[in-house]
């Protein structure tokens, strides 16, 4: 589940439980309010109004739920709620990314390792009251296995599944067609079979007409309003403990200098930006009085991706991306000319680290870095010669292919994010100088060009998850579309034997190092193809009021994100301050009996209707978990 941010994660998205990117993996093989129809543009006036006493924790960063299904979400913000609405057979410890039990309390795999037992805890019970049992395990993962429609988004998991059965109501058995490195990082939300069996459609199916919906993890959606908010309330039953705060909901604030504005009046409490605070942003707030500023390695990387030419599975040919960068010289020549130093220094202005292999350096064990004679630096002079190479010479200031046709490119840029509009300017002038023309479209919404293969390039991003199996699977063959302009998992069309070959590999290899050694040569490939740059690795840059949060949990504990974890540890961690009051303004808090945390959802909204667009769109830089 990573999602591309997108996610995103993949968390993506996204979005992947097994054995970890740590050496805990070989272990984990082992061991086995709001008040209702309150408006929430004043949210901390009407929270005193109400009077009730509980606690509301409000939470914003700008991007689209775009689905409340889990069969169907693939952005960071729509898996990071269905993180908090549904229980996973196992979770991520806060502390270092290992393993550790969730709906499931141990598994335990057979000698030959294709036959996995998970033992399903007793104490986990579905808000309406019934027993979360392995029946609901077991008939999530078959409908995903005889679904497509239900294979959306984690339908990767499943592919090598042979059979999955629930023998009693504590134990879940999966057998497989080949070992399978992911088992003990099973990252698919569990649902109650008697809610979902009733559902048609899966494809179609949003799960946001009925409310409360019924889930077994630390918060209860409660209500949902497109480009408004989502509510949640706290599952006083959850196995785990219920959560401090009584209420939680995200708020939608398209523009972040207001929410940066809201925090600094007290209005909201938590300010994760879009989905990172701005390096201007994070400076004005930096010595605030009750205002923290949090930074810590992020989980997702910011790249350009180039359209390989989009196909579906079968093979059919559709879209209109540009054919030069079918050539690698091309693609490798675009990427020679990105100086990714001055994108790390006026863009993110330090915020970020310069970009190499495809899993972020916070993730060790997979994290790769070209060799001295591989890399791929900022060389304008080589790039002219590759361009030479493939055809297109310059023709007065212009690069002009054999057919005579002037080498004119489109990147998807978009419009929610400061830093693509920022390094498109750079890119237009880079690229230029070397005779090639660059159109920068910013959209409020790449989805529909996007998934229609109607592009040349386009900014790019995902979070991981500390297993990787998710991100790289996006890029595999069986990721594409079975029709043409359908959404699919696959993040841009790319589809190689070499590359699904080595994917094959990784999953079925239980061995930590070895398997991590056939990730790394994943990266190599896609480094060498010129198919995605890897610009940065952005900070995770956010803020909250200390006098209104007393604590909170980042992941990793030492030094890590608080929104968009690889769990739910942050807002089930997250204790109130004493009084258990909201801002209202003043340095010193205020008075209404809310605490209010902004975290932006942007939704998408159907012309004339207000349902969810069932397309996975993509709004920001990190469209994905």
């Amino acid at each position: 589940m990573v999602t591309r941010v997108p996610p995103p994660s993949a968390q993506p998205r996204s979005r992947l439980r097994t054995l970890l990117a740590t050496g805990a993996a070989a272990l984990a093989l082992a061991a086995g309010s709001i008040v209702p129809g309150m408006p929430l543009g004043a949210a901390p006036q009407q929270a005193q109004a109400a009077g009730n006493g509980k606690t509301t924790l409000t939470v914003a960063v700008a991007q689209s739920v775009d689905s409340l299904s889990p069969f169907l979400a693939q952005r960071l913000m729509s898996t990071s709620v269905h993180r908090l609405m549904y229980d996973f057979l196992t979770n991520y410890d806060a502390k270092d990314n290992h393993t550790i039990p969730g709906l499931a309390t141990k598994w335990e795999p057979s000698a030959d390792k294709l036959t996995w037992t998970y033992t399903i805890r007793s104490n986990s019970k579905w808000s309406d009251g019934q027993q979360a049992t392995a029946e609901d395990a077991a008939w999530t993962f078959n409908k995903m296995m005889t679904d497509e429609g239900a294979a959306t988004a984690n339908g990767s998991f499943v592919a090598n599944f042979k059979k999955v059965t629930a023998p009693s109501p504590d134990k879940l058995v999966i057998e497989l067609k080949e070992p399978q490195a992911t088992m003990a990082a099973l990252d698919v939300p569990i649902v109650p079979k008697h809610v979902w069996e009733k559902v048609g459609d899966f494809s179609k199916f949003n799960n946001d007409t009925k409310f409360p919906i019924v889930g077994n993890g630390p918060f209860i959606l409660t209500d949902y309003k497109v480009d408004q908010y989502v509510k949640l309330k706290a599952n006083k039953n959850f196995w785990r403990g219920a959560p401090k705060f009584d209420e939680l909901v995200f708020k939608t604030y398209k523009d972040q200098d207001a929410a940066v504005a809201a925090l600094r009046k007290g209005e909201v409490s938590f300010v994760a930006g879009a989905p990172a605070l701005t390096p201007a942003q994070a400076a004005s707030l930096k010595g605030d009085k009750n205002i923290k500023v949090n930074e810590g390695p992020g989980r997702r990387f910011f790249a350009l991706a180039t359209n390989p030419g989009a196909q579906t599975k079968d093979g059919k040919k559709f879209g209109n991306g540009n054919k030069a960068l079918l050539d690698q010289k091309v693609r490798q020549a675009l990427f020679l000319s990105v100086d990714r130093k001055t994108i790390i220094d006026k863009v993110f202005q330090g915020h970020a680290v310069e970009g190499q292999g495809y899993i972020p350096p916070r993730y060790g064990d997979y994290f790769w870095q070209p060799s001295d004679s591989q890399t791929l630096a900022y060389d304008p002079a080589r790039a002219a010669k590759l361009l030479d190479q493939a055809g297109y010479k310059l023709k007065g200031d212009q690069r002009v292919g054999k057919d005579g046709k002037p080498l004119d490119l489109r990147i998807l840029c978009h419009a929610t994010d400061p830093n693509d509009k920022a390094i498109g300017k750079y890119l237009k002038e880079w690229w230029g100088k070397l005779g090639i023309g660059l159109k920068v479209d910013c959209l409020d919404d790449v989805s529909v060009p996007w998934y229609a293969g109607e592009y040349d390039l386009a900014f790019d991003g995902w979070s991981v998850n500390p297993d990787p199996d998710f991100v790289l699977g996006i890029h595999t063959c069986s990721a594409l579309p079975a029709k043409a302009k359908e959404s699919a998992a696959t993040d841009n069309f790319i589809c190689d034997k070499t590359y699904d070959e080595l994917y094959k590999k990784q999953l079925a290899e239980y061995d930590p190092a070895k398997r991590a050694d056939t990730v790394k040569q994943m990266e190599s490939w896609l480094y060498d193809s010129g198919y995605m740059n890897i610009i940065a690795y952005p900070n995770a840059v956010e803020a909250y009021r200390t006098d209104q949060i007393k604590s909170i949990t980042t992941m990793p504990e030492a030094a890590g994100n608080i929104y968009g974890q690889d769990g739910y540890w942050s807002w089930w961690s997250a204790v109130p301050t004493a009084d258990g009051k909201s801002g209202s303004g003043s340095d010193n808090g205020g008075n209404s009996t809310g605490v209010v945390i902004g975290i932006v959802v942007a939704v998408v909204v159907l012309a004339g209707g207000g349902f969810l667009i069932t397309r996975r769109r993509r709004t920001t830089a990190e469209d994905r978990e």
